[in-house]
């Protein structure tokens, strides 16, 4: 009975981390994520794959940083969901960035599970799509968050031109979110929602005056007309799915 009765706490302590874990930061940021006019990476990853085959990867983790703070916010997953499903059929690898956890802000963690799912991959000849929606750095990690970075880059030169690296822009990509998915292959970017900037509009209002918004700034509009850096641009992020 003590072994049964210790089996069904372990279980009931499984199915709450898992609950805590589809709900990312909680209902209230989900629902501002909806009012913001956002799905989120849930429910984009949802989209993307064919129904029932998403298989999660390490969707308990959470950070190790303390400083500022952080050690009383951790939330199961770390601002990431990552795994792999079907597309029409085929086996396609999936990174979703969370911003309702800290602003989908990168920390060590969160850039160790989009390695992984970069190096499986690799590993298997199979495309890997990232669903970006960052704030960038998770400045409180320091230089642990940037070495993140410099990881998943290494990842994305190595995987040039050896397999589909595929980034659709659901939200702001600012600072070191950006570069990542400027190295991929096809990148696309929904109207509105979606800007790539290296740093936003009160910064370059700082430095050098100008007043710009976050569109002008990084919108869909001028990196596909103007720097090239978006290949497809979508009305709608179910949009840029069906592309």
């Amino acid at each position: 009975m003590v072994l049964r009765r210790r089996e069904r706490t372990k279980r009931d302590d499984l199915l709450q981390k898992r609950e805590a874990a589809l709900l990312g930061g909680g209902q209230r940021r989900i629902d501002a994520q909806h009012k913001r006019g956002k799905l989120t990476a849930r429910e984009r990853i949802d989209l993307l794959l064919d129904e029932g085959t998403f298989l999660e990867l390490d969707s308990f983790v959470e950070h190790r940083a303390t400083d500022f703070g952080l050690d009383s916010q951790k939330y199961p997953g770390d601002a990431v969901v990552t795994g792999y499903g079907k597309i029409g059929g085929r086996t396609a690898f999936v990174y979703a960035q969370d911003f309702t956890v800290l602003g989908g802000s990168l920390s060590e963690a969160a850039a160790q599970k989009i390695t992984k799912v970069q190096e499986l991959s690799l590993q298997n000849g199979a495309p890997i799509i990232g669903l970006i929606d960052s704030g960038g750095a998770r400045i409180q990690e320091g230089v642990d968050s940037l070495a993140g970075y410099s990881s998943i880059f290494h990842n994305n030169v190595w995987a040039s031109g050896v397999i589909p690296q595929i980034s659709i822009i659901m939200g702001p990509s600012a600072g070191g979110a950006t570069y990542s998915p400027a190295l991929t292959d096809f990148v696309f970017m929904v109207k509105g929602i979606g800007q790539m900037y290296i740093t936003g509009p009160d910064v370059v209002r700082a430095v050098t005056g100008e007043i710009v918004t976050h569109e002008e700034l990084g919108g869909a509009t001028p990196h596909a007309t103007r720097s090239g850096v978006a290949h497809f641009v979508a009305e709608t992020e179910q949009h840029s799915i069906d592309q």
